[in-house]
């Protein structure tokens, strides 16, 4: 196995903190308390965070380094389809897009959270229903991220939940690295 240093500390519990209040708000604090709306805000303030580190972080942090476009997003459909045994030393191209979409929908559930305690959207049917379908869509994204975590970690080898818990990504000697 050879080593990779990745995710720096800052972005690591910036994930495991976005997955433990967005789990907490989705499923354990009530819909109408001020738990809900302060873990709300918390998850704002990461992805504010998020935002700033995506531009002033680390290599491996910054969104520039994990654009995707449709030839990586093809070349990675033929690995997983041919069996090629690809490792991405950052995300994959498919991965960065679950990113953005995750992002942008916590962003959208964040402004409609805060829209509906405001005078001017207070009661305002589509603001609700908004902010539903898009926590919705957040649940359907985070199921299907968790299980592209199993399936790439289990086909290429590489520990992807221990890789964001170290920081490191232990990838198996001889393999094909795409950096």
């Amino acid at each position: 196995m050879t080593r990779h240093p990745i995710w720096d500390p800052l972005l690591r519990v910036f994930h495991w903190s976005l997955a433990g209040l967005f789990t907490a708000n989705a499923f354990f604090t009530d819909e109408e308390s001020a738990t809900h709306e302060w873990v709300g805000y918390a998850i704002g303030g990461l992805l504010a965070l998020r935002l700033l580190w995506g531009f002033v972080g680390p290599h491996s942090a910054r969104f520039a380094s994990f654009l995707p476009n449709r030839a990586r997003i093809r070349g990675q459909l033929t690995d997983m389809a041919t069996g090629r045994r690809r490792v991405h030393l950052m995300h994959t191209p498919i991965g960065a897009l679950m990113i953005y979409n995750l992002l942008l929908t916590l962003a959208g559930i964040v402004a409609t959270g805060v829209m509906m305690t405001t005078t001017m959207f207070w009661g305002i049917g589509w603001v609700e229903e908004m902010h539903e379908v898009l926590v919705g869509w957040a649940e359907i994204s985070v199921l299907l991220h968790v299980a592209a975590v199993v399936f790439e970690s289990l086909r290429t080898g590489v520990n992807l939940p221990g890789a964001m818990i170290t920081g490191v990504k232990n990838v198996p000697d001889g393999a094909n690295i795409e950096a």
